[in-house]
């Protein structure tokens, strides 16, 4: 399949590689950062996601489904911590009782082992958790996803991969005879094909290739509290809201870590930089280039309020944090938690403020973008890896 150079180095980016790598391509990876999985990968909420909340027939529903199956076994043959144990996802009202059903409906039609229990079961599961009615679903789990990115560095290593840590691409441009040429600053790489994997500069980088992308890319921040290690035994495996079908995120839900943490978030606030962790990251030509997109105040006109004012006064507090946790398990005192860390989501969103909901990956002649891969990426990561590498066959 001849040369191909991969931008991105975090786990979608060292999937696609080394499924190219064993279709024997020549593989070279370039990742600005110096580790691998440094940003997306290495901040998410560890969740083997099982496939329930997406539209059947959707790309995000048949790869996470297949994807839930394959990344699981991917860390069970290369020695990844791994922890299939299930997730309850709680009607705390009997209002909240028709999306739980829709959630059901979706995932027997998405072939998701799962099934509606009392709360009388609930509470098997989970002692302290409130609720009127669950969706138990059996597939979740948690898992060491940078542990899957060395396993996937360690068996590009093997293959003779070029794996290039701390350089960025600056420049490309289509070669003389044919193929793509990349500026990394200190020399020019070749190849019959590049594949964009770079996340949060993803549409950067589709640009810089001469690609007008359907989509430009937003960041999300999402901030976690942790409970207290004295608490920990509040929450056994992983509790979910019933999300609100009108809202494009799931909601704070709490989560086992595999170390026996527990993990409490993540809300959604805009970041003020594409790497932007916290309030105090902040890029001026970010910002511009977010304020001069008309999808973004297209879409603050539908959730500015009350739903982002709510989300930043719950980022600021640690109260109303622990409040939207009260929910799900009344046990949880404000003292219970602290503060975490946080990821930021690489979120693609159309010029008319909707935002992009399934996988969105384009092709140019000898060229794969992969534009919009939010959660349940991680999860998908092999199935996207193999979609990905079919493109490569056809844009040569």
């Amino acid at each position: 399949m001849g040369r191909v150079i991969v931008i991105g180095g975090g786990i979608i980016g060292l999937a696609v590689a080394a499924e190219l790598s064993t279709r024997g391509s020549a593989v070279t990876v370039l990742e600005k950062e110096n580790r691998w999985a440094a940003h997306q990968t290495g901040h998410n909420s560890g969740v083997v996601h099982a496939g329930l909340y997406y539209k059947p027939g959707s790309f995000k529903a048949r790869m996470s489904v297949e994807g839930n199956r394959s990344i699981v076994r991917f860390a069970k043959d290369n020695g990844v911590a791994v922890d299939v144990c299930g997730k309850l996802v709680v009607a705390t009202s009997e209002s909240e009782l028709p999306a739980l059903g829709v959630l059901a409906e979706r995932a027997e039609a998405n072939g998701v082992p799962a099934r509606l229990i009392g709360k009388e079961e609930a509470r098997e599961y989970e002692p302290e958790v409130s609720c009127v009615r669950a969706l138990r679903v059996e597939s979740t789990g948690v898992i060491d996803f940078p542990g899957v990115c060395s396993a996937l560095v360690s068996r590009l290593t093997e293959a003779g991969a070029s794996l290039r840590l701390g350089t960025p691409a600056l420049g490309i441009r289509t070669g003389a005879n044919g193929g793509v040429e990349v500026a990394t600053g200190s020399e020019v790489l070749k190849a019959d094909v590049l594949v964009n994997c770079a996340g949060l500069h993803s549409d950067r980088v589709a640009r810089l290739a001469g690609l007008t992308p359907r989509a430009r890319i937003v960041p999300f921040r999402g901030e976690y509290f942790e409970l207290k290690p004295h608490r920990r035994h509040l929450v056994r495996g992983l509790i979910y809201p019933v999300p609100d079908p009108t809202l494009p995120f799931l909601g704070v839900h709490l989560t086992r870590m595999l170390d026996g943490s527990v993990h409490a978030g993540p809300n959604a606030v805009l970041a003020l930089r594409r790497e932007g962790y916290r309030w105090r990251d902040v890029s001026a030509s970010d910002l511009a280039e977010v304020a001069l997109f008309p999808g973004t105040w297209r879409l603050a006109g539908k959730y500015a309020f009350p739903v982002g004012y709510e989300e930043i006064r719950r980022s600021l507090s640690v109260s109303r944090f622990a409040a939207s946790l009260r929910r799900l398990v009344p046990a949880v005192g404000d003292d219970d938690i602290v503060r975490h860390g946080s990821g930021v989501r690489a979120q693609a969103m159309s010029p008319d403020g909707s935002l992009v909901d399934d996988f969105l990956i384009e092709t140019a002649p000898r060229q794969v973008h992969v534009l919009n891969a939010p959660s349940p990426a991680a999860t998908s990561a092999l199935e996207i890896a193999k979609y990905v590498a079919g493109a490569v066959t056809t844009v040569r």
